[in-house]
């Protein structure tokens, strides 16, 4: 009998991988996590499936496409009950596993960086995260102090994960063929148990710095500060945002907090 097609959607942001060579490569990228719960994104027609299920990982899937989770439930009878039948970005992955969780996933390029932000939102959880999205987002992740494509998510995310780029993947290994290239990285959860600042304010900074990025920071974060006060004077604020690592940007939160104490 012939394996019937998912026909790939647009609006889901679905491009197919077709090369098992590639699909086996990105299973292997959480080979170190096999007793850990691994929850798949968007699985299609389970290229990257079959390969996790014969690694012997304790799998779960979450697909929001219809037509898909009929497919994985006709030829993959192994992830009966395992299937979540809902959007990603709307999971509480504090119900999937008791414990800790690694995500993976060919994640739809229309919404990778949210898949990443909505990641963090549960950093204590999860431990591992790997996957092939757009390359340009990739290397933003990836991307170190300095470059060009440092940016938000780039120190979001290096605040609590060390985050490798392992390797590209070409246009002509998907149906649909995308536009860009892929790249696929994996994000492994680091030590801290705090950034030693207030984090909420963290984030406002960081993504105020950007929203401004060719400005220096005297200009872009003027406004969270109160009055005019002498820090400004501070040699830190002749940078810009792309020159500050991590650890700059918490001791620039922490100035910016008792500045306003006063």
């Amino acid at each position: 009998m012939p394996m019937q097609q998912v026909r790939p959607k647009k609006a889901l942001g679905q491009h197919f991988l077709t090369d098992l060579n590639i699909a086996h490569d990105i299973a292997d990228t959480i080979s170190a996590y096999r007793g850990t719960a691994v929850l798949e994104v968007g699985p299609g027609m389970g290229v990257l499936t079959q390969f996790l299920i014969e690694a012997g990982h304790n799998l779960k899937v979450v697909e929001i496409d219809n037509e898909s989770i009929e497919y994985l439930n006709r030829y993959f009878p192994q992830l009966q009950g395992k299937i979540i039948a809902d959007d990603f970005l709307r999971l509480n992955l504090d119900d999937i596993a008791d414990g800790p969780m690694c995500i993976i996933g060919n994640y739809p390029y229309n919404i990778s960086s949210q898949i990443f932000f909505h990641i963090l939102d549960f950093k204590d959880k999860v431990v591992c995260c790997s996957g092939m999205l757009q390359k340009e987002v990739a290397e933003r992740i990836a991307a170190k102090p300095g470059s060009k494509t440092y940016g938000i998510l780039s120190v979001l995310l290096q605040a609590w994960y060390d985050i490798e780029y392992l390797f590209t993947v070409h246009e002509h290994v998907f149906n649909p063929p995308p536009k860009v290239k892929s790249g696929v990285i994996r994000l492994v959860r680091n030590s801290a148990t705090s950034l030693g600042c207030d984090e909420r304010l963290f984030k406002t900074v960081v993504k105020t710095s950007f929203g401004m990025r060719r400005k220096t920071l005297r200009n872009s974060v003027r406004g969270l500060i109160n009055g005019t006060p002498d820090i400004l004077e501070n040699p830190i604020f002749n940078k810009r945002p792309e020159q500050l690592s991590v650890e700059q940007f918490v001791e620039l939160t922490n100035m910016i907090a008792s500045c306003n104490k006063q």
